[in-house]
């Protein structure tokens, strides 16, 4: 996706990292260069409101479903471990909460 013209920021990285964005979890010397860019290019300013629109449709729908407390802190780890370069382990990290596949619930 592109408006065909240059930019200082490529649309191609904008969207690679448009959730980080949108979650502000990039600098804001980043946040100031995607926000340059969506009001240079209308077709990643349109994704943005997509997308946008997705993530507060999602909070309002699931926003107040609570999170097991040791889910959220096995999910947590392996994002640490992710982050540090780590090898994460290969099993779900849902399997210890009784999750079970619709085919094994007959």
């Amino acid at each position: 996706m592109s408006c065909g013209e240059p930019h200082e920021t490529d649309c191609s990285e904008v969207l690679d990292h448009l959730y980080e964005f949108l979650d502000r979890e990039m600098p804001d010397s980043d946040c100031t260069k995607f926000e340059v860019h969506f009001e240079e290019c209308s077709p990643c300013l349109e994704k943005y409101g997509l997308e946008q629109a997705v993530k507060k449709l999602v909070k309002r729908c699931c926003g107040s479903d609570d999170v097991p407390t040791d889910l959220r802190a096995k999910v947590m780890g392996r994002i640490d471990l992710i982050r540090a370069g780590q090898a994460v382990p290969e099993h779900d990290v849902t399997a210890s909460h009784d999750v079970t596949p619709a085919t094994q619930e007959q």
